[in-house]
């Protein structure tokens, strides 16, 4: 992923064309569509351990770009390798270190042993009957024992995203970028900035990657004017994004990839409706089997 020189302070290393154009788990006979489903339960799972471990926005943000940046390119790595719980884990732990809330491997841990609960888990696409009554403690119960294993397990994974991204993990969230501009077009009202947040949060979990396309510049850009529009905010009618070095095709392209959110979100909830999306390998090997299986017997 390279970077420009001269903007590494507010600029992220960016995927190139071939890493895009296949990824290590096609490489290993992952479907795109299963890829895509499963990378995006891992976002949201990044998001959920975070929130529970009360971190701020911004570090879960960087956890996710994290998480995201580990699955891309050939050399990145692979479903049929890596489990995304232990990805997304590694992640928030590794981030988390990096910030001024560090967080430890027991509360890190702890909180993905509930979240991965099959009978405790709030999550829809970890278990598909969320529990309306408070679960019993030792449905998510993690063991001494248990937990000096996956502790290492843990450690080991951090180490492994390091090496797989070269040990950059420089990432710049467009949150506060999007915030400035905002204030200099002199338009920063708490109904559009709320709305803003809300389409840079969800893009975090976009199948376009686009934390890992594009630039934070571009990112806060397309929010503001996809935000301005819901809300009827009015801007400047002049071509006001180019001021803020974006250019109108990737405006459109970004407008419409986070307008598409909602839909690709409801499609994946509906797709996934009456089974768990598989975030251990030996799940994704069983989805694979389930696949194979119904393909040979049409």
């Amino acid at each position: 992923m390279a970077m420009p020189r001269n903007l590494e302070g507010l600029s992220n290393p960016l995927a190139t064309p071939a890493q895009l154009t296949s990824s290590s788990s096609s490489l290993d006979g992952i479907p795109t569509d299963l890829e895509t489903s499963v990378r995006f339960a891992g976002a949201l799972l990044t998001q959920a351990a975070g929130v529970l471990l009360r971190l701020p926005q911004d570090v879960i943000a960087q956890a996710i770009v994290t998480f995201t940046r580990f699955w891309i390119g050939p050399d990145g790595g692979s479903l049929a390798v890596h489990s995304v719980k232990d990805v997304s884990a590694a992640s928030i732990y590794l981030t988390a270190k990096l910030s001024f809330h560090p967080t430890s491997p027991r509360s890190v841990l702890n909180v993905y042993t509930y979240l991965l609960s099959k009978e405790a888990s709030p999550l829809w696409f970890v278990n598909a009957s969320v529990p309306k009554d408070k679960p019993r403690a030792e449905t998510y119960y993690l063991s001494e024992g248990s937990y000096q294993a996956q502790r290492l397990s843990l450690l080991k994974m951090e180490t492994v995203i390091l090496r797989t991204l070269g040990f950059n993990t420089h990432v710049v969230i467009p949150h506060t970028i999007a915030l400035t501009y905002l204030q200099t077009m002199n338009t920063a009202s708490n109904n559009l900035a709320q709305r803003v947040f809300e389409h840079l949060n969800a893009s975090l979990l976009s199948p376009q990657l686009l934390y890992a396309t594009h630039q934070p510049n571009a990112l806060a850009v397309a929010a503001i004017y996809l935000a301005a529009r819901e809300v009827g905010v009015k801007l400047a009618e002049e071509e006001w994004w180019e001021v803020f070095d974006v250019d109108r095709e990737e405006l459109g392209f970004l407008v419409v990839a986070m307008n598409s959110m909602e839909g690709f979100s409801k499609s994946e909830k509906e797709a996934w409706a009456d089974t768990p999306i598989p975030l251990a390998v030996k799940d994704v090997e069983a989805e694979l089997a389930k696949r194979q299986k119904a393909q040979d017997g049409e």
